[in-house]
Protein backbone atom coordinates (compact mmCIF):
# COMPACT_ATOMS: atom_id res chain seq x y z
CA UNK A 1 0.00 0.00 0.00
CA UNK A 2 1.58 3.86 -0.80
CA UNK A 3 1.86 5.69 2.48
CA UNK A 4 1.29 8.85 2.83
CA UNK A 5 2.04 11.57 5.94
CA UNK A 6 -0.05 13.47 7.43
CA UNK A 7 0.47 16.73 9.62
CA UNK A 8 -1.77 19.74 11.29
CA UNK A 9 -2.84 22.52 9.44
CA UNK A 10 -1.47 24.99 11.33
CA UNK A 11 -0.57 25.04 15.22
CA UNK A 12 -3.65 25.76 17.24
CA UNK A 13 -5.94 25.41 14.64
CA UNK A 14 -8.75 23.74 14.95
CA UNK A 15 -9.38 22.26 11.40
CA UNK A 16 -7.34 20.92 8.70
CA UNK A 17 -4.83 18.57 7.90
CA UNK A 18 -1.55 18.68 5.15
CA UNK A 19 -0.75 15.58 3.69
CA UNK A 20 2.17 14.77 1.62
CA UNK A 21 3.08 12.11 -0.25
CA UNK A 22 0.04 11.51 -3.15
CA UNK A 23 0.40 10.15 -6.25
CA UNK A 24 -1.46 9.32 -9.20
CA UNK A 25 -1.23 5.81 -8.37
CA UNK A 26 -1.83 6.48 -4.64
CA UNK A 27 -5.17 7.84 -5.83
CA UNK A 28 -6.02 4.65 -6.83
CA UNK A 29 -5.46 2.71 -3.64
CA UNK A 30 -8.63 1.80 -1.78
CA UNK A 31 -7.28 2.12 1.50
CA UNK A 32 -5.40 5.76 0.92
CA UNK A 33 -8.86 7.05 -0.94
CA UNK A 34 -10.83 5.88 2.49
CA UNK A 35 -8.18 7.55 4.82
CA UNK A 36 -8.32 10.70 2.94
CA UNK A 37 -12.12 11.53 2.58
CA UNK A 38 -12.36 10.05 6.48
CA UNK A 39 -9.26 13.20 6.89
CA UNK A 40 -11.31 15.24 5.06
CA UNK A 41 -14.92 15.00 6.86
CA UNK A 42 -13.42 15.47 10.20
CA UNK A 43 -10.74 18.30 9.40
CA UNK A 44 -12.72 20.40 6.52
CA UNK A 45 -9.43 21.16 4.59
CA UNK A 46 -6.54 19.57 2.92
CA UNK A 47 -3.68 20.70 1.91
CA UNK A 48 -1.88 18.02 -0.36
CA UNK A 49 1.61 19.03 -0.70
CA UNK A 50 4.51 17.28 -3.49
CA UNK A 51 2.43 17.12 -5.87
CA UNK A 52 2.83 16.69 -9.47
CA UNK A 53 1.71 19.69 -11.39
CA UNK A 54 -0.78 18.33 -13.84
CA UNK A 55 -4.42 18.09 -14.62
CA UNK A 56 -4.59 14.29 -14.54
CA UNK A 57 -4.17 14.22 -10.90
CA UNK A 58 -5.99 17.19 -10.21
CA UNK A 59 -9.11 15.76 -11.59
CA UNK A 60 -7.90 11.81 -9.79
CA UNK A 61 -7.80 13.68 -6.15
CA UNK A 62 -10.74 15.77 -7.03
CA UNK A 63 -12.44 12.04 -7.54
CA UNK A 64 -11.20 10.68 -4.31
CA UNK A 65 -14.01 12.85 -2.68
CA UNK A 66 -16.85 12.39 -5.13
CA UNK A 67 -17.83 12.85 -8.84
CA UNK A 68 -16.69 16.31 -10.52
CA UNK A 69 -19.95 18.88 -11.31
CA UNK A 70 -19.43 21.30 -14.08
CA UNK A 71 -19.82 25.23 -12.70
CA UNK A 72 -22.96 26.27 -13.16
CA UNK A 73 -21.60 29.48 -14.79
CA UNK A 74 -20.92 28.86 -18.74
CA UNK A 75 -19.09 31.29 -19.63
CA UNK A 76 -16.17 30.67 -17.29
CA UNK A 77 -12.80 29.28 -19.55
CA UNK A 78 -12.57 25.46 -19.32
CA UNK A 79 -8.98 23.84 -19.48
CA UNK A 80 -9.73 21.25 -21.77
CA UNK A 81 -13.74 20.61 -21.90
CA UNK A 82 -12.87 16.98 -23.39
CA UNK A 83 -9.96 15.60 -21.76
CA UNK A 84 -10.67 17.13 -18.36
CA UNK A 85 -14.35 17.89 -17.76
CA UNK A 86 -14.92 20.07 -14.92
CA UNK A 87 -11.42 21.90 -14.41
CA UNK A 88 -12.32 25.56 -14.69
CA UNK A 89 -9.50 27.97 -16.03
CA UNK A 90 -9.64 31.52 -13.22
CA UNK A 91 -7.38 33.62 -14.94
CA UNK A 92 -6.38 37.04 -13.12
CA UNK A 93 -4.51 39.10 -16.25
CA UNK A 94 -1.96 42.21 -15.21
CA UNK A 95 -3.85 45.48 -15.98
CA UNK A 96 -7.65 43.48 -16.33
CA UNK A 97 -9.55 45.38 -13.39
CA UNK A 98 -10.82 44.60 -10.89
CA UNK A 99 -8.88 46.78 -8.71
CA UNK A 100 -9.93 47.87 -5.15
CA UNK A 101 -7.50 49.68 -2.35
CA UNK A 102 -7.52 48.51 1.72
CA UNK A 103 -6.26 51.03 3.36
CA UNK A 104 -3.01 52.40 1.10
CA UNK A 105 -2.85 49.21 -0.88
CA UNK A 106 -3.94 48.53 -4.15
CA UNK A 107 -4.73 45.15 -5.17
CA UNK A 108 -6.29 43.47 -7.79
CA UNK A 109 -8.56 40.71 -7.75
CA UNK A 110 -8.97 40.53 -4.58
CA UNK A 111 -12.15 38.48 -2.72
CA UNK A 112 -14.08 38.47 0.48
CA UNK A 113 -14.80 35.22 2.97
CA UNK A 114 -17.48 33.31 1.04
CA UNK A 115 -18.68 30.27 0.02
CA UNK A 116 -18.97 29.20 -3.90
CA UNK A 117 -22.58 28.81 -5.10
CA UNK A 118 -24.29 30.72 -2.58
CA UNK A 119 -26.66 32.53 -5.27
CA UNK A 120 -27.35 28.73 -6.29
CA UNK A 121 -30.31 26.88 -4.44
CA UNK A 122 -27.90 23.61 -4.47
CA UNK A 123 -24.38 24.22 -2.94
CA UNK A 124 -21.37 21.81 -4.36
CA UNK A 125 -19.80 19.49 -1.62
CA UNK A 126 -16.03 20.77 -2.29
CA UNK A 127 -14.11 22.52 -4.55
CA UNK A 128 -10.26 21.61 -5.63
CA UNK A 129 -7.89 23.94 -6.34
CA UNK A 130 -4.05 24.88 -7.88
CA UNK A 131 -1.82 27.21 -9.03
CA UNK A 132 -0.32 27.46 -12.59
CA UNK A 133 1.05 30.75 -12.40
CA UNK A 134 2.07 32.44 -8.89
CA UNK A 135 2.56 35.85 -8.23
CA UNK A 136 5.64 36.72 -5.67
CA UNK A 137 3.96 38.19 -2.89
CA UNK A 138 0.26 38.32 -2.42
CA UNK A 139 -2.18 36.41 -4.11
CA UNK A 140 -2.79 34.32 -0.92
CA UNK A 141 -6.40 32.01 -0.30
CA UNK A 142 -7.76 32.35 2.75
CA UNK A 143 -9.70 29.10 4.96
CA UNK A 144 -12.07 29.61 7.80
CA UNK A 145 -14.38 26.79 9.38
CA UNK A 146 -17.66 27.81 10.33
CA UNK A 147 -17.78 25.04 13.03
CA UNK A 148 -15.07 26.86 14.98
CA UNK A 149 -16.46 30.19 13.98
CA UNK A 150 -19.91 29.12 15.24
CA UNK A 151 -18.09 28.35 18.54
CA UNK A 152 -16.34 31.19 19.02
CA UNK A 153 -19.04 33.24 17.69
CA UNK A 154 -20.48 36.17 20.58
CA UNK A 155 -23.46 34.29 22.06
CA UNK A 156 -25.57 37.47 22.10
CA UNK A 157 -25.10 37.99 18.57
CA UNK A 158 -25.04 33.97 17.85
CA UNK A 159 -28.71 33.61 19.30
CA UNK A 160 -30.07 36.68 16.96
CA UNK A 161 -28.83 35.15 13.48
CA UNK A 162 -29.10 31.54 14.02
CA UNK A 163 -32.59 30.93 13.31
CA UNK A 164 -32.28 33.82 10.35
CA UNK A 165 -32.42 32.81 6.62
CA UNK A 166 -30.34 34.61 4.07
CA UNK A 167 -30.64 36.08 0.88
CA UNK A 168 -27.86 35.14 -1.80
CA UNK A 169 -27.90 36.61 -5.48
CA UNK A 170 -25.18 36.43 -8.44
CA UNK A 171 -23.22 39.62 -7.86
CA UNK A 172 -19.76 39.76 -7.91
CA UNK A 173 -18.99 43.55 -8.31
CA UNK A 174 -17.38 45.25 -5.47
CA UNK A 175 -19.30 48.44 -5.92
CA UNK A 176 -22.63 46.68 -5.24
CA UNK A 177 -20.89 44.34 -2.09
CA UNK A 178 -23.83 44.89 0.95
CA UNK A 179 -22.45 43.92 3.89
CA UNK A 180 -18.87 43.08 5.38
CA UNK A 181 -16.12 45.46 3.65
CA UNK A 182 -13.18 45.76 5.40
CA UNK A 183 -12.40 48.98 6.90
CA UNK A 184 -10.53 52.09 4.86
CA UNK A 185 -12.44 49.62 1.32
CA UNK A 186 -12.43 51.37 -2.02
CA UNK A 187 -13.25 50.42 -5.22
CA UNK A 188 -10.99 51.52 -8.19
CA UNK A 189 -11.87 49.23 -11.32
CA UNK A 190 -14.70 46.90 -11.26
CA UNK A 191 -14.22 43.48 -11.52
CA UNK A 192 -14.46 42.14 -15.16
CA UNK A 193 -17.07 39.58 -15.77
CA UNK A 194 -17.39 37.14 -19.43
CA UNK A 195 -19.82 38.59 -22.00
CA UNK A 196 -23.10 37.88 -20.92
CA UNK A 197 -22.32 37.43 -17.43
CA UNK A 198 -24.32 39.85 -15.78
CA UNK A 199 -27.80 39.16 -18.38
CA UNK A 200 -26.86 35.06 -16.77
CA UNK A 201 -27.38 36.39 -13.27
CA UNK A 202 -30.38 38.51 -13.66
CA UNK A 203 -32.18 35.64 -14.46
CA UNK A 204 -31.97 33.83 -11.48
CA UNK A 205 -33.87 34.65 -8.38
CA UNK A 206 -32.87 35.10 -5.43
CA UNK A 207 -31.24 31.98 -3.13
CA UNK A 208 -31.77 31.36 0.53
CA UNK A 209 -29.83 29.61 2.57
CA UNK A 210 -29.78 29.03 6.64
CA UNK A 211 -27.17 31.18 8.56
CA UNK A 212 -26.55 27.53 10.68
CA UNK A 213 -26.91 24.19 10.32
CA UNK A 214 -26.32 21.24 12.04
CA UNK A 215 -23.93 18.40 10.39
CA UNK A 216 -24.29 14.66 10.95
CA UNK A 217 -21.55 14.98 13.52
CA UNK A 218 -24.60 17.29 15.53
CA UNK A 219 -21.17 20.26 14.62
CA UNK A 220 -23.00 23.24 14.36
CA UNK A 221 -21.93 25.46 11.49
CA UNK A 222 -21.95 29.04 11.02
CA UNK A 223 -22.42 29.89 7.33
CA UNK A 224 -22.53 33.31 6.22
CA UNK A 225 -20.78 34.30 3.45
CA UNK A 226 -20.18 38.56 3.11
CA UNK A 227 -20.09 38.31 -0.85
CA UNK A 228 -23.55 38.02 -2.53
CA UNK A 229 -25.19 38.56 0.44
CA UNK A 230 -28.45 40.81 -0.11
CA UNK A 231 -30.24 40.25 3.33
CA UNK A 232 -32.87 38.38 5.77
CA UNK A 233 -35.44 36.74 4.76
CA UNK A 234 -38.59 38.69 6.69
CA UNK A 235 -36.00 41.28 7.99
CA UNK A 236 -35.23 43.29 4.53
CA UNK A 237 -35.37 46.40 6.48
CA UNK A 238 -33.06 48.50 8.35
CA UNK A 239 -33.29 46.59 11.42
CA UNK A 240 -32.09 43.11 9.44
CA UNK A 241 -29.52 45.46 7.21
CA UNK A 242 -27.70 46.43 10.52
CA UNK A 243 -27.77 42.34 12.01
CA UNK A 244 -26.46 41.15 8.78
CA UNK A 245 -23.59 43.60 8.98
CA UNK A 246 -22.45 43.26 12.68
CA UNK A 247 -22.51 38.98 11.31
CA UNK A 248 -20.53 39.26 8.51
CA UNK A 249 -17.93 41.87 10.39
CA UNK A 250 -17.57 39.56 13.23
CA UNK A 251 -16.75 36.69 10.72
CA UNK A 252 -14.01 39.39 9.39
CA UNK A 253 -12.57 39.61 13.21
CA UNK A 254 -12.70 36.64 13.98
CA UNK A 255 -11.09 35.18 10.67
CA UNK A 256 -7.71 37.10 12.03
CA UNK A 257 -7.39 34.35 14.52
CA UNK A 258 -9.49 31.44 12.80
CA UNK A 259 -8.45 31.07 9.28
CA UNK A 260 -5.51 29.65 7.94
CA UNK A 261 -4.10 31.41 4.68
CA UNK A 262 -2.25 29.67 1.59
CA UNK A 263 0.86 30.90 0.07
CA UNK A 264 0.59 28.97 -2.46
CA UNK A 265 3.82 26.17 -4.63
CA UNK A 266 3.22 24.81 -7.87
CA UNK A 267 3.17 21.42 -6.07
CA UNK A 268 0.31 22.45 -3.62
CA UNK A 269 -3.38 21.59 -4.00
CA UNK A 270 -6.09 22.60 -1.94
CA UNK A 271 -9.26 20.75 -1.32
CA UNK A 272 -11.95 22.16 1.20
CA UNK A 273 -15.86 21.58 1.96
CA UNK A 274 -17.92 24.35 0.82
CA UNK A 275 -20.88 23.45 2.70
CA UNK A 276 -18.70 23.96 6.27
CA UNK A 277 -15.19 26.23 5.07
CA UNK A 278 -15.40 29.96 3.87
CA UNK A 279 -12.65 30.91 1.56
CA UNK A 280 -10.90 34.60 0.02
CA UNK A 281 -8.52 35.89 -1.66
CA UNK A 282 -5.67 38.18 -0.32
CA UNK A 283 -5.27 40.23 -3.83
CA UNK A 284 -1.79 41.19 -5.32
CA UNK A 285 0.28 43.10 -7.30
CA UNK A 286 -2.36 44.93 -10.26
CA UNK A 287 0.25 44.70 -12.62
CA UNK A 288 0.86 40.76 -12.43
CA UNK A 289 -0.67 38.17 -13.83
CA UNK A 290 -1.89 35.63 -11.28
CA UNK A 291 -3.51 31.44 -13.15
CA UNK A 292 -5.94 28.97 -10.84
CA UNK A 293 -7.12 25.67 -11.82
CA UNK A 294 -10.67 24.43 -9.77
CA UNK A 295 -12.83 21.17 -10.06
CA UNK A 296 -16.02 21.48 -8.33
CA UNK A 297 -17.06 18.62 -5.93
CA UNK A 298 -21.13 17.58 -6.37
CA UNK A 299 -22.85 16.85 -3.60
CA UNK A 300 -25.30 19.11 -1.45
CA UNK A 301 -26.35 19.58 2.38
CA UNK A 302 -30.12 19.80 1.17
CA UNK A 303 -30.77 23.36 2.80
CA UNK A 304 -30.69 26.00 0.41
CA UNK A 305 -33.67 27.03 -1.89
CA UNK A 306 -34.42 29.99 -4.55
CA UNK A 307 -37.12 32.34 -2.94
CA UNK A 308 -40.55 31.55 -3.69
CA UNK A 309 -40.01 28.52 -4.87
CA UNK A 310 -38.69 29.57 -8.32
CA UNK A 311 -38.01 27.40 -10.97
CA UNK A 312 -34.15 28.16 -11.00
CA UNK A 313 -32.83 24.94 -11.05
CA UNK A 314 -34.18 25.18 -15.18
CA UNK A 315 -32.04 28.37 -15.59
CA UNK A 316 -28.79 26.44 -14.24
CA UNK A 317 -29.44 23.41 -16.53
CA UNK A 318 -29.05 25.85 -19.01
CA UNK A 319 -26.00 27.14 -18.29
CA UNK A 320 -23.83 23.76 -17.74
CA UNK A 321 -21.75 22.49 -20.49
Amino acid sequence: MAEITISPLKEGLPFGRRVGGVTLAATADADIRAQLKELFVAHGVIVFEGMEACDALQVAVSNVFGPLKEHPVKNLSRVDADAYPGVVKIHSPGGSGGLVSIGSTQLSHWLPWHFDHAYNDELNYAGVLRATQIVPEGGLTGFCDGVALYNGFPKDLLARIEDKTIIYTLNVQYETMRFGKPEDFAVLSSKPVPPGFEEEARRMPRALHPAVWTRDTGEKVLHVSPWMCEGIVGMENAEGDALLEEVCQTVNRLSRELSYWHQWSPSDMVVWDNTRVLHAVTGHDPALDRTMQRTTIKGDYGLGRFENNAAGGAILSETTV
